[in-house]
């Protein structure tokens, strides 16, 4: 069932993190941050909305961190109930698809709770000052990829927030499956 995170809340801080990536080395919200604004996707190896997109992602990924854009990718489903999830299946797919940003495994699901993640693809555009300013969706897509020349929102939305330090005020919800989280 495909769910939807809520509204874009203006200016909350992006929470600090230390997580391991699949190249080996230990991020913190610091070592990802970019001069101009951060990006933070929470997405995951098998969730078919972000399968459709993750050509797209790559493509933006890298147009904004030429922009000054640190980017950054976690994965926080349940590896136990959802191998296809699991770190190696995050090393192999990230090394498959060349990956230009840290892909993040957050295993304890801490960061996820942290930052209130939803679904994948679930996008966090920030500011230079770690204020959020996009919590929208990267375009038009879907289950399935929508047209080549679907309107690139999230990309241009953290371009207007890499020269303006704000994101546009209006704004459309990713939808995505829900983050696989743990039993209590």
């Amino acid at each position: 069932m495909a769910v939807s995170p809520p509204v874009c809340d203006f200016g909350w801080k992006a929470p600090d993190f230390r997580l391991g990536a699949t190249d080996g080395n230990i991020y913190s919200l610091n070592d990802i941050q970019g001069p101009k604004g951060t990006l933070i996707m929470f997405i995951c190896n098998h969730c078919p909305y972000v399968l459709s997109i993750l050509d797209r992602i790559l493509r933006d990924a890298e147009a904004l961190q030429a922009a000054g854009i640190g980017v950054a990718a976690i994965c926080s489903n349940d590896a136990q109930s959802y191998p296809e999830d699991g770190f190696m299946n995050m090393v192999r797919i990230a090394r498959e698809k060349r990956f230009s940003f840290p892909y993040l495994c957050d295993d304890t699901q801490e960061v996820a709770r942290a930052y209130d993640a939803i679904c994948t693809p679930d996008f966090y555009g920030f500011n230079a000052k770690g204020e959020l300013q996009y919590r929208g969706r990267l375009d038009a897509s879907a289950r399935q990829a929508g047209p080549e020349d679907a309107r690139r929102e999230l990309y241009e939305a953290m371009i207007q927030v890499a020269e303006t330090g704000e994101g546009p005020r209006e704004q459309i919800a990713s939808m995505g499956c829900s983050i696989k989280w743990k039993d209590a």
